[in-house]
């Protein structure tokens, strides 16, 4: 598997999730301060590729591109949620650095 999202990750995907959201895409895109960056957003069924990795977990629906599949191998998507600060964590063994907020990383 490519990815796996915790039990607080699922639960709050599901608390996001609005009526029509079809899936959750978990993708890196170019840019950041160390290079590379994680996008998470809901898609609409008419968005999907059909190369995309399907993913289910507990009823959430993940969908990953080839490409941003290989660079999240092994990725654990944690949410977290402190007096200073709440969202997703990416705890990924590929990345060789990250930046100081967590939201990049070179690989």
């Amino acid at each position: 598997m490519s990815i796996t999202l915790t039990p607080k990750a699922i639960d709050a995907v599901k608390s996001a999730r609005v009526p029509g959201d079809a899936a959750l895409r978990v993708a890196i895109v170019g840019g950041g301060c160390s290079g590379y960056s994680y996008a998470l957003e809901f898609e609409k069924e008419e968005d999907f590729d059909e190369d995309d990795m399907l993913l289910d977990f507990d009823g959430i629906t993940v969908r990953i591109d080839p490409h941003s599949a290989t660079l999240l191998k092994s990725t654990v998507i944690d949410y977290i949620e402190t007096m200073m600060t709440k969202g997703f964590v990416f705890n990924n063994p590929a990345a060789k650095t990250t930046c100081g907020c967590g939201s990049s990383f070179s690989y």
